[in-house]
């Protein structure tokens, strides 16, 4: 999983044969499970506003109040516009409850080419690139998958 080998006692160091990013993404890119009793609510450009309102009386309905009804606000605000910029214009919108969270997903037709996406910090000088960071920093865990069929982002949040 490393690009460099180091041994032990020696100041030497050699590139890796076993190094394989692609298959450490791959091992961890692997559909989420499905969730048949979720509140679902398909979106476009013209319902975002919408979407944002369905997710928070949801959470609230499902015991999110106070600044974690408004992370998810936010994070919700964020992944359907970034379906609508970037996903192909509309995607699906889902709020269920399992084990004490709030769960919230968004799924679209986009695919998201860099599997840290979110994960690391935006380029300083570069416009844009921060939602997924905002989303990994407001959730308590956000997990997702992207494939020819599109891509899912799945965020959880403690009351």
């Amino acid at each position: 999983t490393h690009p460099v080998v180091v041994h032990s006692g020696s100041a030497g160091q050699r590139e890796s044969a076993a190094y394989a990013p692609e298959h450490v993404v791959a091992r961890y890119n692997e559909p989420l499970p499905a969730v048949p009793d979720a509140l679902s609510f398909p979106f476009t450009r013209q319902t975002l506003s919408q979407a944002r309102h369905v997710a928070t009386a949801e959470g609230a309905r499902l015991g999110l109040a106070g600044i974690r009804l408004e992370d998810l606000a936010l994070v919700t605000a964020e992944l359907t516009t970034n379906s609508v910029v970037h996903g192909g214009g509309s995607g699906e919108l889902r709020v269920w409850e399992r084990d004490g969270y709030v769960l919230c997903e968004v799924r679209d037709r986009g695919r998201l080419d860099d599997p840290l996406a979110g994960r690391r910090p935006a380029v300083r000088d570069r416009r844009g690139g921060r939602g997924l960071l905002l989303v990994n920093l407001v959730a308590d865990l956000v997990r997702v998958h992207s494939g020819e069929d599109g891509t899912t982002i799945r965020c959880w949040f403690a009351p």
